[in-house]
């Protein structure tokens, strides 16, 4: 009876913790140049980061420094200094510092004496106005009265909103006869910052933070001030408090970039969480850790392997009987596996075919579905340029035998015109087709909404639709794309005219627009048999639709839904307690923009 062969000893762990022992130091300067790495990648973005800000800051200060001086010089506020008694030349300065402050987008531009009343301001007709106020104390007017240019940051005694002060010397000769100021409004530069770890922090020559994205940390002061300089700040007001408390910060929780501004004497700086570096530092280390851990783990198993085979060396040749019996039966059951592992390769490679040729029927399927969207998009959205195309091309060939050559050409340019908008219409169709996302521009909605009802004149009028329009003559700017909004209008104003299609008359459309907090509102309202319940629910879904086959896709409101979220709008539907439809249509707000663009003339 053989005996039984002597297990190999197991491998001696004592050992490997003392050698794991003496590793475990190399993780010190593995942390040290993951600390340096990843602070130095920290350090190199948020320089980048507050270079840009800085840049954005100047050139905004930038853009009104040389204001004061240029306007400074208009009649109107030079006689207005020269009669400040007369009540109407006073209203002519207050009406043309509005319009150039509105044009210009500065906050409020205001005269004032050399004693420093306020004569005329751009924010006449405001509650805070700043006519008959009294700005002697402030230093801008100081410096300014001193022939001087005249520069401060404060917070508005009257308005209580933070702004940056121009201020320039009115001059009769080399006489000073009065000075004008041009407020700056700063709050739009804390909302670039966005929500990110960093922080951003912006103090002035008192070290007091007039700037922050942390509104807990503003009018804080980062040093002690000294005696003169809490005399000082009494006597400016530049703060809403007169005694700005400490900001107590944890530097060892905070990375700190600064970059100094000459030019106004402030100092910006970036605060990164130190988290931002101990967290990836941590994972380096944890790594490292456990690639050490491995590597003893590896280096037990070949010290268990070569015992094991010295201990092998030493019963092969008591074992070797045994060993080939066993063989003998383990190639028998080896060749059984095998012949069954063969059967099941047979079976996985023909599942694998089955598998390949189904992925590729649904790659086609794919294809297939979006070309026939697009074909349908296409077809939906120049629809309507085509019919105007047609018509015009009607009233071309009478006006040529009535020989009015330039009515005909008139009309021959505004399909010129049109081709170029279905054109555009294809192009932005293929991009959304991509889902190709272009950003969005200061467009003028009036000018959009004339060329949209234009462009339908012709039906309406054929319908007998009455027009009821409720919008300001103000130029109202949004965020938007110019052919974008077209499209998205005219798909809404059409819609709304096929709803009134099997109504009797009388038929109506009103529209109506205002300005809000959140942004600009466009109401679209018909008379109409409005929204069913369902309707409600599914008509954003592309291809529902409650028309004929021959009256549309039911792609219309599925595309400018569509269009209308890329754009960061909202479109919403609902009916209107006295029936019909109602379409509100919210997008965002811009800044004014340079170009209007006049509506294109479709009625003829």
């Amino acid at each position: 009876m053989n005996k039984t062969p002597i297990l190999p000893r197991r491998p001696r762990w004592r050992s490997l913790a003392i050698l794991a022992i003496c590793l475990a130091p190399l993780l010190w300067p593995l942390q040290r140049l993951a600390e340096r790495y990843y602070g130095s990648e920290l350090a190199s973005q948020n320089r980048q980061t507050l270079d840009l800000y800085v840049a954005n800051l100047l050139g905004t200060l930038h853009r009104y420094e040389t204001l004061p001086q240029i306007l400074g010089d208009l009649p109107a506020l030079r006689q207005t200094l020269a009669t400040p008694a007369s009540a109407s030349t006073v209203d002519n300065a207050n009406h043309l510092l509005k319009a150039i402050a509105r044009q210009t987008g500065a906050e409020v531009m205001y005269l004032m004496d050399t004693n420093g009343l306020t004569l005329a301001a751009s924010n006449w007709d405001h509650k805070d106005s700043f006519i008959a106020r009294n700005f002697a104390f402030r230093p801008y007017f100081r410096d300014a009265l001193a022939g001087q240019m005249g520069r401060f940051f404060g917070l508005g005694t009257t308005s209580a909103k933070r702004g940056y002060f121009f201020a320039a010397p009115v001059r009769e000769g080399n006489q000073v006869i009065g000075v004008f100021v041009v407020k700056v409004d700063l709050d739009h530069t804390e909302t670039l910052w966005g929500n990110t770890p960093e922080q951003l922090l912006l103090t002035d020559n008192n070290g007091v933070v007039i700037l922050t994205s942390r509104p807990d940390w503003r009018f804080k002061a980062t040093r002690a001030l000294s005696d003169g300089e809490r005399q000082s700040i009494a006597e400016v007001q530049p703060y809403p408090t007169r005694d700005p408390q400490p900001l107590h910060l944890d530097t060892g929780a905070w990375v700190t970039q600064t970059q100094s501004i000459g030019e106004t004497g402030w100092d910006v700086s970036i605060l990164a969480p130190r988290t931002l570096i101990d967290r990836p530092v941590r994972t380096v280390v944890a790594v490292g850790g456990a690639t050490l851990l491995v590597l003893m783990l590896l280096l037990g198993l070949m010290m268990q392997r070569r015992r094991h085979y010295l201990d092998r060396i030493n019963f092969d040749t008591k074992a070797r009987h045994e060993l080939e019996k066993r063989v003998i039966e383990r190639t028998s059951a080896l060749e059984g596996l095998n012949s069954r592992l063969k059967q099941e390769v047979l079976i996985r490679e023909e599942a694998q075919q089955n598998l390949v040729q189904a992925q590729d029927e649904l790659v086609q399927a794919g294809k297939l579905s979006v070309l026939g969207t697009m074909s349908a998009s296409i077809s939906h959205e120049l629809n309507q340029p085509l019919a105007a195309i047609r018509s015009y091309a009607e009233n071309a060939e009478v006006l040529l035998d009535h020989q009015r050559t330039d009515d005909a050409r008139g009309n021959l340019k505004l399909i010129n015109e049109l081709t170029g908008r279905m054109a555009s219409i294809i192009a932005h169709l293929r991009a959304f087709a991509r889902r190709d996302h272009h950003a969005p521009e200061s467009v003028a909605l009036q000018p959009a909404l004339d060329d949209a009802l234009a462009l339908l004149g012709k039906r309406r009028r054929a319908m007998a639709v009455e027009l009821i329009r409720d919008v300001p003559d103000a130029t109202l700017w949004v965020q938007a794309g110019e052919t974008r909004l077209r499209q998205i209008l005219g798909n809404l104003l059409a819609n709304a005219l096929d709803a009134l299609t099997e109504k009797a008359n009388p038929r109506c459309l009103w529209i109506s627009a205002e300005q809000t907090a959140d942004g600009i509102n466009l109401s679209i309202r018909d008379n109409g048999p409005g929204f069913s319940s369902v309707a409600l629910t599914r008509a954003r879904e592309p291809f529902f639709t409650t028309k004929t086959r021959t009256q549309g896709l039911g792609l219309g409101l599925a595309i400018c839904d569509t269009l209308i979220g890329a754009l960061g709008g909202e479109l919403i539907l609902a009916n209107h307690p006295q029936g019909g439809a109602l379409l509100t249509l919210r997008l965002r707000a811009a800044a004014p923009g340079v170009n209007l663009q006049p509506p294109e003339d479709l009625s003829v």
